[in-house]
């Protein structure tokens, strides 16, 4: 091959290459652009809703006036309620599959029944909450129902997320700590589980996000319809942001006038995620700024 046909092969994989940028570029900032747009849209409708009436007052006049109040405690325990069942069973989950759970047959099984309920559609876990909870367990339409159905929706997440963060530390830290005559549950608990909380953390609360923005599972299970007052037992239905945005945007008694309601409510809504991803961003810093520390 001659110098200038070398010449003229590398000039065509730079146009390639320059070719395949310019799409993954053009890609990338279009897939940015609509979700700015999204987010353009629905807060310049929803912004001038927001007062301090609106976040603390009941809502009125078939919730074409007042506020979201209840709708936000509700969403405030249902996320709470989760996160206390989904956090302690997922991450010691996380931790047996990892450390103690001997590669097999049953570990690849489990991580594929893992994978699976990851994947399985959000009104499949209403269905199935509303058949165990609901009605065999005797809870009723409550938070406790509508708490342990998205603590299994986000169980998953929170299993996979603790097995990652574990598996990425150095199996150097491990040996050593055993060198040193520490037990296996020692070494776990004290060296290994602390190196890898600020990613376990990081996809708790990312597990919140997702969680605070279900509609299906609580369909069944919790969510009333209209309920302007604030619960008095886990026993009790409570109203929901997601569900209420659902409501008033699709089959509220004035769909029209309450058309700035909805959007003010999808603007909180919003708020609430982005807030709980800065969050998770900035624990997963400040914990892995500790670890490094000790």
């Amino acid at each position: 091959m001659s110098f200038h046909d070398g010449k003229s092969s590398n000039q065509s994989k730079r146009l390639a290459q320059s070719a395949a940028f310019t799409i993954f570029r053009g890609l990338s900032f279009s897939v940015v652009a609509i979700l700015f747009i999204i987010l353009a849209f629905i807060i310049i409708r929803g912004v001038s809703v927001i007062s301090w009436e609106f976040l603390t007052e009941m809502p009125r006049n078939g919730m074409t006036a007042g506020g979201i109040f209840p709708a936000i405690v509700g969403t405030f325990w249902l996320v709470v309620g989760s996160m206390l069942f989904a956090f302690p069973i997922g991450v010691m989950s996380g931790i047996y599959m990892n450390e103690y759970l001997k590669d097999g047959w049953l570990k690849r099984f489990i991580k594929l029944m893992t994978n699976n309920l990851a994947g399985v559609p959000s009104i499949v876990f209403g269905l199935f909450g509303m058949a165990l909870f609901v009605n065999r367990f005797g809870f009723g339409d409550s938070i406790l129902a509508g708490s342990l159905t998205l603590g299994l929706l986000a169980l998953p997440v929170v299993i996979r997320t603790t097995e990652e963060s574990l598996k990425a530390i150095d199996d150097s830290f491990r040996i050593g700590s055993l060198a040193l005559g520490a037990s296996k549950w020692q070494t776990t608990s004290r060296v290994v589980l602390p190196m890898a909380f600020p990613n376990i953390i990081t996809g708790l609360i990312l597990s919140i996000g997702r969680v605070s923005g279900e509609t299906a599972p609580i369909l069944f299970t919790v969510a009333a319809y209209f309920l302007p007052r604030l619960p008095d037992s886990i026993f009790d239905q409570v109203m929901a942001l997601p569900y209420h945005l659902y409501v008033i945007s699709t089959s509220g008694t004035d769909i029209e006038a309450s058309r700035k309601m909805a959007y003010g409510t999808a603007f909180i809504l919003i708020l609430i995620i982005l807030v709980v991803n800065l969050l998770a961003n900035w624990l997963r810093k400040y914990f892995a700024k500790r670890v490094k520390m000790h």
